[in-house]
């Protein structure tokens, strides 16, 4: 089933980003737990995105799919680096917010067109993964949006807090 010990550490990373994932999104914001999941969710995101480019199976060489992982280390690097320098970066949250949520609408959508061209009985490669990840990106910009508010801001009088826990 698998191709080499590289692919199974890719896939095994890719399943352990999408468990970490979900844990964030699903779990209070701010927390202690929120922190460490969100770290285990990284560490396995960069896994995966340095496996991808020692995976050259589908090509032969540099494809597509190596500049989607260009594009999630770029968007995973985007979410972690305002929450390590908050202090110095002004609306660091809504950097981080938006990074880390595209970050894991990415991995889904990769998922999604991953597992439908290996499932499906298929002879149309490009149009299963366009509308996988069209789908998936879709659904990921709306949940994103109408979330937002929730997660970015609340105004409490004069005092306008961040929609997460103190880390006192």
């Amino acid at each position: 089933m698998f191709h080499s010990t590289i692919g199974l550490v890719h896939l095994s990373s890719a399943l352990l980003a999408m468990l970490f994932g979900a844990v964030v999104l699903l779990n209070t914001k701010g927390s202690l737990f929120h922190k460490r999941a969100g770290y285990l969710y990284v560490a396995s995101m960069l896994i995966m995105n340095a496996s991808a480019f020692l995976i050259y199976r589908l090509f032969g060489g540099f494809g597509p799919f190596h500049v989607a992982a260009i594009i999630s280390s770029v968007s995973l690097i985007g979410g972690l680096v305002p929450v390590l320098f908050r202090r110095r970066i002004q609306g660091w949250l809504h950097f981080h917010y938006h990074f880390m949520n595209w970050s894991v609408v990415g991995l889904y959508a990769a998922f999604w067109s991953e597992t439908l061209t290996r499932t499906l009985p298929m002879a149309q490669f490009w149009p299963v993964v366009a509308g996988a990840t069209g789908a998936t990106v879709f659904a990921g910009a709306y949940l994103i949006r109408r979330n937002a508010a929730r997660f970015l801001k609340k105004k409490t009088g004069e005092k306008e807090t961040l929609g997460v826990q103190s880390e006192a």
